[in-house]
């Protein structure tokens, strides 16, 4: 769930901290060591801190001033990589590093996708990520957080839908990944990604803008694929910005609705 460089501290979903991940279950059943108290606790305080920062982009300032541009001829025309309402998580990663690296990628797009504020496709992005245990526990404390009042806070209705006119943009974008260690029992990898979050709209007072963050994911074979136990985040490395000017609210909804998010990130 979460995206960028100032992501934690302007306000994405994605603020430092620990959270547990986990893709689609095979038939056995998740291995459990001592660790799970422990880890239960990361589960929590991941989702206290994504919370926070998620409300803290809320409370940002700022206006969207750019000037906007085209008209009915400009309206965007869907792609074959357009949102189709298929789920962004992707099972059966092979057992090698290559595999390791494809999953902790995929498992940050879709944790970090729009997906996530809305019920139906937040349980299923959870089931599909998480262990069965932790998605156990933490589906009903990711429902508490997110509640009709923060999500209105971010310009959404309870359901997690937009203002008529607007766009919420909320993606993840990998940039590379590295294997901080592996065996054939778990692996760590780290995802560099720039995030996109933000509404995109004429009267939107926090308008779409970039993030940089590198999440790590601890990652564990069960059940013929990789599962995360744990993962964390931390600020950038964010590059020079560059000279480019920004986008009008127009173009970046017409971009949104044109490229659609990837389906499958590495």
């Amino acid at each position: 769930m979460s995206l960028g460089d100032d992501h934690h501290s302007s306000g994405d979903y994605g603020g430092t901290g620990g959270t547990r991940v986990r893709l689609p279950e095979g038939e056995g059943v998740p291995r459990r060591s001592g660790r799970s108290s422990s880890r239960s606790l990361v589960t929590v305080v991941g989702v206290v801190v994504l919370l926070i920062a998620a409300i803290a982009f809320a409370n940002r300032g700022g206006d969207d001033s750019a000037s906007s541009e085209g008209g009915d001829a400009d309206k965007p025309k869907t792609s074959a990589t357009a949102p189709s309402g298929t789920q962004p998580v992707r099972a059966g990663f092979a057992h090698d590093e290559q595999g390791a690296q494809s999953a902790a990628a995929n498992y940050a797009v879709a944790l970090g996708s729009d997906g996530m504020f809305k019920k139906g496709t937040r349980h299923s992005i959870v089931d599909a990520t998480y262990t069965s245990a932790a998605a156990a526990e933490l589906r009903g404390a990711m429902d508490s957080a997110y509640s009709a009042g923060f999500l209105s806070k971010l310009g959404l209705d309870a359901n997690g839908n937009p203002p008529k006119g607007d766009t919420f943009v909320s993606r993840t974008i990998p940039v590379g990944t590295k294997v901080e260690r592996y065996s054939d029992t778990g692996a760590r990898v780290s995802v560099w990604y720039m995030g996109l979050i933000g509404m995109s709209g004429e009267a939107s007072v926090d308008p779409v803008s970039t993030t940089w963050k590198t999440w790590t994911f601890d990652l564990e074979w069960i059940g013929n694929d990789w599962k995360v136990a744990n993962d964390v985040q931390r600020d950038g490395p964010a590059p020079v910005p560059g000279d480019e000017r920004a986008a009008s609210s127009e173009a970046i909804s017409k971009a949104v609705e044109e490229y659609g998010g990837f389906t499958y990130a590495r």
